[in-house]
């Protein structure tokens, strides 16, 4: 697992249309990483920033911290927010400053 506090911008930038697990749900669901953005200045290396992930239609998860997974980053806990409901299904976000 990769400390969470030490991720930065760059290292999910290279991540764009991967998809990540969130295991803490069952069954486990895919997510595609859809934008990275800086969002100003943080306590962290670099800058804040937030993460946008594209989940299916349903289940909608509800705003809580969220085991992910992905084979470069290891698995994260991570707080999401669902933000937007596109065709193609559910968007969250998370914000890491």
């Amino acid at each position: 697992m990769t400390e969470k506090q030490m991720l930065t911008m760059a290292d999910f930038e290279t991540l764009v249309d991967q998809a990540f697990e969130v295991r803490s749900v069952s069954p486990t669901l895919l997510f595609s990483l859809v934008e990275v953005k800086s969002i100003g200045s943080g306590e962290r290396e670099g800058r804040a920033f937030s993460v946008l992930w594209q989940g299916p239609p349903e289940p909608v998860l509800e705003q809580a911290i969220y085991r992910l997974y992905q084979s470069e980053l290891g698995e994260q806990d991570v707080f999401m927010v669902p933000v937007a409901q596109k065709a193609a299904g559910i968007q969250y976000e998370a914000v890491f400053t």
